[in-house]
């Protein structure tokens, strides 16, 4: 059997000028839709997770994220609301590590440190949640996980069964960085009404 296209005139079939067309079509729809992808800058993407993580933090019941058996305040009587929680949250990393985009975020590592902003109660007299923290990003809102010691389990080791190794020792210092300390605190002020 003979084909009508022979080997020099190929480039006469409609059939291979339909398909030169789709593969054209093919990669510029993938050249736009890789250049529209809004990629964050990693500076930005992580502005974005500290203010998520804050903002899921101060938004959950207390009871979330407690630690060493602290409770928050209930409604004082003839109170509306229950007190605010102002959080400040230090963020050691997240997974996957190269996440493009907020929505690309699956886990949080992180720090925690919020009072309970009781009306006219300092600083120093709050209820305090702190610790090392995990937040569930896939879930909404934001699933919070706490590291806590049991009666089997040391703080230290439950810790190293929580966290990857990479930030074992950023959980174990427990700190705020000065500018996210003195934030909170002006935050908790404001709060509390002083």
């Amino acid at each position: 059997m003979t084909s009508r296209v022979g080997v020099g005139g190929w480039y006469r079939s409609r059939v291979v000028w339909i398909e030169v067309c789709l593969l054209a079509a093919s990669i510029g729809v993938a050249a736009v839709v890789t250049s529209t992808t809004p990629r964050t800058d990693p500076a930005d993407l992580r502005r974005q997770i500290l203010a998520r993580m804050r903002t899921t933090l101060e938004q959950a019941d207390p009871a979330h994220h407690q630690h060493a058996g602290h409770t928050a305040p209930q409604v004082p009587a003839g109170e509306q609301a229950a007190p605010a929680v102002v959080c400040g949250v230090h963020v050691y990393g997240h997974e996957p590590t190269g996440a493009a985009t907020l929505a690309d975020v699956r886990t949080v590592y992180g720090f925690h440190l919020c009072g309970v902003a009781e009306q006219k109660r300092h600083w120093d007299g709050a209820v305090k949640l702190v610790g090392p923290v995990i937040m569930d990003m896939t879930t909404e809102p934001p699933g919070i996980k706490v590291v806590e010691a049991t009666a089997d389990v040391r703080f230290v080791d439950r810790l190293r069964e929580m966290f990857p190794d990479k930030y074992e020792v950023l959980a174990l210092r427990e700190a705020l960085p000065p500018s996210e300390m003195a934030d909170l605190r002006r935050r908790y002020d404001a709060a509390a009404g002083l």
